[in-house]
Formats: C-alpha cells, sequence, structure tokens
C-alpha cells in the first residue's frame, strides 16, 4: 500500500510540474514575439514623427539596430514603398497606413517569416520588420531558464510524494499490524491514534474492537468455566455412584436411592445441554418462529394447571390472573409456552415456602397483549436488573446464598422475546416483593 502511495502521489504531483512546464513552454514564444513587436512598435512610433522618411532610404541595406535584425520600408503619400522590408508590405497593408490605420501582421522577407509592424507618419508611413529567428532564439531562452526550475519541481514532487505518502499510509500499516494481531489472538492491543482523520477513525475503531473483543472472550472464558464446573459436579457424583455399584460396595436396600440420585443427576445434566442447545439454536438461522392467531388467555390458564402441582410441591401459592374477556395476538403459541415455562421455573426456584407466584395477562392500554411472571422471593438489586439477562451472571453472583439453576433461564427468555419480535423488561422487586418480568408481544387483536 506504501508503494501504491508513494507512486500515486508521485504520479499525480509529476504529471502537475509537466503541465506546469509544458504551459510556460508553450507561452516562451508567445511571450518572446510579443516582447519584440512591443520593441518594433515603439521604433516605428519614434520614426513616425521623424521629419523626412526619405533620408531613412540612403542606404537600402541599413538596419536600425545593428544586430537585431530589425529593417525598415517606407510608404510616401504617393503609394511608393521602398526601403530593406518593403518586399513585406502588401498593398492593403500600405492602403491601411495611408488611410492612418495601424498594422501588426507576419511575412514572408527573403525565404524568411518576419514580424511586421507599421505605423502613419508625418509622410506617408514607417513600416518595421524582424525575423523569427530572433523571436525562436529568445524563446528558446526563455525555454532553456525554464529546464532547471522543471527538474528541480518533479524531484522536489517526487519527494513531497514520497513523504506525503507516507505520513497517509504509516498509521494504517501500524492499524493493519494490530489487525492481524488481533486476528492472530493476541489481546490487550493498543492502536496509536495519529495520522490523517480517516486513519485516526480506523485506529479507534480498532481500539474499540480490541476492547470489546477482549471483555466479550472474558465473558466467554467465566461462562465456560462455570458452567464446566456446573456439569463436573453432576458428573462427579454419576461416575462416583457408578463405580460403587461396580464394585459392589452399595448395600441392596440403598439401590434405589442410588437410581433416584443417578437419576436426578442425569436431569440436572440433562438440563445444562438442553439450555446449552436452546441458546444455540435461538442464535441459529435454522430457529424459526410460526406466528398465527393465539388464544393467550387460554394460553396462560393451560400454562398455570401444568405449573399448579409444582408449586404445591414447594409449598407455593401459585395465582392466575386474567382478564374476563378474550385476548388474542398473532404470534407462535408454542414459543411463547417455553417462555412463559423459563420465566416460572425460575419464579418458582427463588420463591420462599408460603409465597406466591404470579403468572398475569392483560391488555395494555394501546391494545397490545402484556404477560406478567412475579414471584414472592428475595427479588433483585438495581445492578442484579442491569446483568441478569447475561448467562451465569446471577448464578455466579448468588451461588452461596440461593438456589441456582444452570444460569441460562434468562438469557434464553431474551432470546426468545427478541425472536418472538416482543419485549422483555425486569424491575427487582415487584407488588408480591420478589423480581416482576413483563413481556409485551407486539401487535394484538
Amino acid at each position: 500500500m506504501t508503494g501504491n502511495l508513494v507512486l500515486l502521489a508521485t504520479v499525480v504531483a509529476t504529471v502537475a510540474v509537466l503541465l506546469a512546464g509544458f504551459a510556460g513552454w508553450r507561452t516562451a514564444r508567445s511571450n518572446a514575439e510579443a516582447q519584440y513587436r512591443e520593441r518594433l512598435v515603439r521604433q516605428a512610433a519614434v520614426l513616425s514623427v521623424a521629419p523626412n522618411l526619405s533620408v531613412l532610404l540612403l542606404d537600402q541595406a541599413q538596419r536600425l539596430t545593428g544586430a537585431t535584425g530589425v529593417q525598415v520600408a517606407v510608404i510616401a503619400p504617393d503609394g511608393q514603398v521602398a526601403g530593406p522590408s518593403a518586399a513585406a508590405v502588401t498593398p492593403a497593408d500600405r492602403d491601411a497606413l495611408l488611410a492612418g490605420g495601424d498594422i501588426s501582421t507576419t511575412a514572408v522577407l527573403g525565404g524568411a517569416r518576419v514580424l511586421v509592424e507599421g505605423r502613419p507618419a508625418r509622410d506617408g508611413a514607417v513600416v518595421l520588420t524582424q525575423p523569427f529567428t530572433e523571436v525562436d532564439d529568445a524563446a528558446d531562452r526563455i525555454r532553456a531558464g525554464l529546464t532547471l526550475p522543471l527538474i528541480a519541481g518533479l524531484v522536489g514532487a517526487a519527494l513531497a510524494g514520497t513523504l506525503l505518502a507516507r505520513r497517509i499510509a504509516r498509521p494504517l500499516v501500524d492499524a493493519a499490524a494490530v489487525a492481524h494481531r488481533l486476528a492472530g489472538g493476541e489481546r490487550g492491543l493498543h492502536c496509536t491514534v495519529h495520522g490523517p482523520a480517516e486513519a485516526r477513525e480506523v485506529a479507534l475503531a480498532l481500539n474499540t474492537l480490541g476492547a470489546a473483543l477482549e471483555h466479550s472472550e472474558g465473558r466467554q472464558r467465566a461462562f465456560l468455566t462455570s458452567v464446566s464446573h456446573e456439569i463436573r459436579t453432576p458428573l462427579t457424583a454419576l461416575r462416583g455412584y457408578a463405580e460403587a455399584l461396580a464394585d459392589g460396595v452399595v448395600e441392596p436396600g440403598r439401590q434405589e436411592e442410588v437410581g433416584r440420585i443417578l437419576l436426578a443427576e442425569t436431569e440436572r445434566l440433562d438440563r445444562f445441554v438442553t439450555d446449552l442447545l436452546e441458546l444455540a439454536r435461538l442464535d441459529a438461522d435454522d430457529f424459526h418462529i410460526t406466528r398465527e392467531p393465539t388464544d393467550l388467555d387460554a394460553l396462560v390458564q393451560e400454562t398455570a394447571r401444568a405449573w399448579t402441582q409444582q408449586a404445591r410441591r414447594q409449598g407455593l401459592r401459585l395465582r392466575l390472573e386474567h382478564p374476563d374477556e378474550p385476548v388474542t395476538a398473532t404470534t407462535d403459541a408454542f414459543r411463547v409456552r417455553q417462555l412463559l415455562d423459563g420465566l416460572l421455573a425460575n419464579a418458582v426456584r427463588h420463591t420462599p415456602p408460603g409465597a406466591a407466584v404470579v403468572l398475569a395477562l392483560r391488555r395494555t392500554p394501546t391494545g397490545r397483549a402484556e404477560l406478567q411472571v412475579r414471584d414472592g422471593g428475595p427479588g433483585l438489586t438495581e445492578d442484579d436488573v442491569r446483568i441478569a439477562f447475561q448467562p451465569g451472571t446471577l448464578r455466579d453472583r448468588y451461588a452461596a446464598t440461593r438456589p441456582t439453576g444452570t444460569g441460562l433461564g434468562l438469557a434464553i427468555a431474551q432470546r426468545l422475546t427478541e425472536r418472538l419480535g416482543a419485549t422483555i423488561t425486569l424491575r427487582g422487586h415487584g407488588p408480591e416483593g420478589g423480581a416482576h418480568f413483563t413481556v409485551t408481544l407486539p401487535g394484538g387483536n
């Protein structure tokens, strides 16, 4: 990239210098011609006021300025033209001068092109000629003076292009190096912010990306470490009891008890694997939502019936709140039930015996359907609410003080609401004292 920028900048600067040189080369001749014509005009003006132009003709080979090559012709009042440059005066030029006009033209004299300048005089007119060879020589001298500046300009253009290209490319090269190192797995890198505005933007974006990658991968490592620890616990129990059974050290009267323990630990492992797979599927493109008109009132009543027995076993009061009129929405009934099951499992887990768990359905003033799951548990702090939907964060925070699950339930709930086009909000303390989840479905009927 640096080489390309150097080449491009050098080519652009070189073209600019060459164009300027070409323009100067072309104007050198016109400037030289203008100078010589101006000189002829001044000389003709002087001669035009001479008292007797015929004196100029005493020597037909006379030259006014010696080596400059200027020659003169005199036009008498009767139209007679005499002098060394008489052949350069056409009848039209003669008539124009005798009529009081000026002439400024070119002609051929002695086989060579000449400048022609004529002015009326007291007695007739005077015409001066200058060979174009003089003009060409003057133009060559001007062009020779341009050569060195042009060469210096080309060298300067190349140097300036190189410096400019390096200044532009250096920040991008540095940023590319940092990007390659980030792609190679390095973290904690910082790209120096310098150079043009665009290069600074790239560096800032890379720094932001690096920080985001470091944070994200740190969370992933912490999450995987936590999940690995959680999975190892039931695996250890399974292995221990399996070895005991294989070694025949389990008393015959305890086989049923060991079987229940193995089943419980197996179910715990299955719950971990199911939640992990569910999270993966929610992020995949093949997770489809089938929307159709859904009777939400019937759905929440069915859900409440399914969870009533579980709540009773744990000494909880499950209360259903729903309106007396039908509430429908176009959504995926299966996924809404999955979402409610996850929120109710979380509520039942954290609610102490004797407290209430509430499943509520209502229609908002805007006509949208709203589902609520509230519990009488210990609730959540504002900081808990902020990070509640991040996988495993609440489980890690309260593992030693509260009943915990896999730590993935709320993350799954959030992903489900996103796929349904719904929104989920959380308050740390609802009417029953514990957490208060609200899911608002899109649209409604």
